[in-house]
């Protein structure tokens, strides 16, 4: 699924969160930029709705810039998982307030593209996994969305969710085996 962040460096994200504290709009444009898709994906998961999803990250981001203040460094899980914590929180804040819909763009459906069936067949097969997350018990679902989808590590999960890492790791074990069988069907996964 997704990939751990790269870049990813607590003393920077610290360093970043200081320089933005002070008002440095590009350190807080640098932390904007390298967790953006994770907190996007995130707000997709958890919604079903790119345009949703796109409104978790601009308020997620939003509450991050106005709440910085109440940042520790000595916070446990770090920045990442304070940031996971809020996308979180943000992302079932949309899910109360509105019904998941699909938005497609005009652009997507050009009927002269010769790759057309493919990108229908692409979408079809990730409105199923979206599905299949869907239908996860919650606690599962969320324990899946911030390991894959928000690059968590299991004490950051634990952290934002605030359980042992050892029902971290059965949940995930949990959420995987039953997408797995969710899917099956679809994904001719063996």
């Amino acid at each position: 699924m997704a990939t751990m962040v790269e870049d990813y460096n607590a003393e920077s994200d610290i360093e970043l969160v200081r320089l933005s504290r002070r008002g440095d709009k590009g350190a807080f444009e640098a932390l904007f930029h390298r967790y953006y898709k994770i907190v996007a994906s995130i707000g997709y998961r958890y919604t079903g709705d790119i345009a949703s999803a796109e409104d978790v990250a601009q308020e997620t981001f939003l509450k991050v810039w106005t709440h910085l203040g109440d940042f520790q460094q000595r916070h446990s899980g770090g920045f990442r998982a304070w940031l996971a914590r809020i996308a979180r929180s943000s992302a079932i804040d949309a899910v109360r307030k509105r019904k998941p819909s699909l938005s497609l763009d005009e652009t997507w459906l050009n009927e002269d593209d010769p790759s057309l069936e493919s990108k229908v067949e692409e979408r079809e097969r990730a409105e199923d996994v979206q599905y299949a997350i869907m239908k996860l018990p919650e606690r599962s679902r969320e324990v899946l969305i911030l390991r894959e989808y928000g690059e968590l590590s299991y004490a950051e999960i634990a952290d934002v969710l605030g359980i042992p890492i050892g029902t971290v790791m059965s949940r995930l074990n949990y959420a995987r085996k039953a997408l797995r069988r969710g899917l099956k069907e679809y994904l001719e996964i063996g």
